[in-house]
């Protein structure tokens, strides 16, 4: 027996003491590549950029360049908007970049950025430079609203061409929650705040379905006419081709003028050989986006330095404490508004903001910093794939609003749920709860028992404050009269086209639209930008998440195509006070 124990202990002692140095050598070499990624990168001659749109792109670049999946330990990278817009503006005019190789893969990002991407694309060309694009398995139709600007398009002769419009798809739980004694008590200001309407109906109201139906519309209508324009076929035969489902194989795309010609990926190869000059024998000299963002830009005004403009990123749900990468943390944003304010060499502003809103008091905190910015500096804010409800509430101090034409915005409403557990707890479950309390509403906010008419009036006058609140805001920030806020308000969403029309936007365009605005506000002429947030390091980044993104990946792997109801669950479950924020979770397919 003393020997089990021996042994056993020396085992256990031996996988403790193995794991820690395996451990130790893996930070070792991951310390060591993020050290290797920073150092600056020298091309060849006759070298092609290739960009390939293969998974989601965040406004900003990770802190960390290589992505390490936790579970499987592959490693991947993952460049933010704001490299690739700067590597597409610096390939342009460098001499060892001959042209770029567009490549598809199963996931695209949303819309607004593709078309900032694609915009950066056609500036591209404008160099005289060519663009080859190609699909080797699937060509989605939102990496065809990108490809369509490249000189030449190629599909593979077994790869799958969607072409076919939008849609937009809602899960509704009403009926679960029925089956599990559920019942979500709302209290909410805007016809159009749909938010809710997965936890309450089984199935779209008719104003949601009007405001989803007015913006996939909207953004489908400027995807065909940007499509038509590069290929030469009028928008509405491109319509009639997704009505009639048209292409339904590569030689469909072909007839119809969508496809140059049908080619292996080595026959691309090949042309891309004899387009850069490379001989046949000799490997292509491709270079991807993440390394091209290590080479050094030639700056020739010595003035870049001394004067900036700070681009502040606001990712993701609004909430209280720090935040992330991904995420809105109130104090963190506070606190890079108020440096922003004290840097006397940050001549002007730009607040880029792809947010679906969030914590209606922390968007009021965030508002409040950023209007005192906006009293001190030129404030110019660039609207993402969306800028809707908190989103837009700190996007209203303003000067002045920049959005592409498909940005999902608007959604100006306030709400609040509070689950009623009783029936789940007493006649599922069998629980049962008893409360002792010094005064009558002492126990307002309990998940185990409906609300009282007094707590619900309560709730009514809070939203109801919080909403005139916003209009408030929107009616000061944009100089429109209170009573029209109001009529273009309750809660409904809007494409940059239709918000421009109503002067929720003042001009469309992308990031570096809103970066030349500012410049021009503050009477720059030589200046950099600097980015905000400041987040800690990479590093120590990984040392802390490296737990949750286990957990993550496995949640992700056992769900599957679930997960994003999964989410949406629990950040609901997650959330505290008064919500201003989106309808619902929305991509366009």
């Amino acid at each position: 027996m003393k020997s089990f124990l021996k042994y056993t202990l020396a085992t256990i002692t031996g996988i403790i003491i193995s794991t820690f140095i395996f451990t130790i050598i893996g930070l070792g070499i991951i310390g060591a590549m993020l050290a290797a990624s920073d150092k600056p990168v020298t091309i060849q001659t006759n070298s092609i950029l290739h960009v390939k749109i293969n998974q989601d792109v965040p406004d900003r670049s990770p802190l960390s360049p290589i992505q390490i999946d936790p579970i499987t330990w592959n490693i991947s990278t993952r460049v933010g908007l704001n490299d690739i817009l700067k590597n597409l503006d610096k390939a342009k005019n460098d001499p060892n970049i001959k042209g770029i190789f567009l490549e598809s893969g199963f996931m695209t990002p949303g819309i607004s950025t593709m078309e900032e991407i694609r915009n950066a694309l056609l500036d591209f060309k404008s160099s005289g430079k060519f663009i080859i694009a190609y699909a080797n398995e699937v060509m989605p139709q939102s990496f065809y609203y990108l490809a369509s600007a490249a000189d030449q398009v190629y599909l593979n002769p077994v790869a799958i061409f969607e072409f076919v419009g939008l849609r937009s798809e809602v899960m509704f739980y009403k009926g679960a929650f029925d089956k599990l004694g559920i019942d979500m008590q709302i209290i909410r200001h805007g016809e159009f705040k749909s938010a809710v309407e997965p936890y309450i109906r089984k199935d779209m109201s008719s104003e949601s379905k009007e405001q989803i139906s007015a913006y996939i519309q909207s953004v489908w209508q400027h995807m065909l006419a940007q499509m038509g324009e590069s290929r030469n076929i009028p928008a509405n035969e491109l319509n009639q081709m997704a009505d009639q489902l048209e292409i339904q194989l590569p030689e469909d795309a072909i007839k119809t003028g969508l496809v140059d010609a049908i080619k292996y990926r080595d026959e691309v190869i090949d042309e891309l050989k004899e387009r850069s000059g490379i001989d046949q024998k000799k490997n292509l000299k491709l270079i991807g986006m993440s390394k091209y963002s290590k080479v050094p830009k030639s700056h020739t005004n010595k003035g870049l330095a001394k004067n900036k403009i700070a681009v502040i990123y606001a990712t993701g749900i609004i909430g209280f404490g720090e935040g992330s990468e991904f995420s809105i943390g109130g104090n963190t944003f506070m606190n890079a508004f108020r440096a922003v304010r004290k840097d006397t060499t940050i001549k002007a502003v730009v607040l880029r903001i792809n947010s679906p809103g969030g914590s209606a008091m922390v968007s009021e905190h965030i508002w409040r910093e950023i209007k005192l910015t906006s009293e001190e500096k030129p404030l110019v804010v660039s609207m993402g794939n969306l800028a809707a409800s908190g989103g837009y509430y700190i996007a209203a101090p303003a000067a002045v609003i920049v959005s592409q034409p498909t940005t999902l915005t608007g959604s100006i409403g306030v709400l609040a749920t509070i689950p009623n557990l009783e029936s789940l707890m007493n006649d599922k479950l069998g629980l049962t709860f008893d409360v002792v309390k010094t005064n009558e509403y002492s126990d307002i906010g309990s998940l185990y028992r409906p609300l009282k008419p007094a707590e619900k009036a309560f709730l009514v006058a809070s939203i109801e404050n919080t909403y005139d609140m916003f209009l408030n805001r929107v009616s000061e920030g944009r100089n429109l009269e209170k009573t029209f806020v109001d009529e273009i308000a309750q809660g409904r969403i809007w494409s940059g086209i239709s918000a421009k029309e109503i002067g929720l936007v003042d001009e469309i365009g992308g990031l570096q639209t809103a970066i030349a605005i500012a410049a021009e506000k503050s009477n720059l002429e030589a200046y950099r930008t600097i980015e905000y947030p400041k987040f800690e390091d990479p590093l120590e980044r990984i040392l802390k998440s490296l737990s949750g993104d286990i957990i993550a990946r496995h949640k992700m792997k056992s769900l599957g195509i679930y997960y994003n109801y999964f989410q949406e669950i629990s950040e609901w479950a997650g959330t505290k006070g008064i919500q201003a924020r989106l309808p619902f979770h929305f991509e366009v397919y």
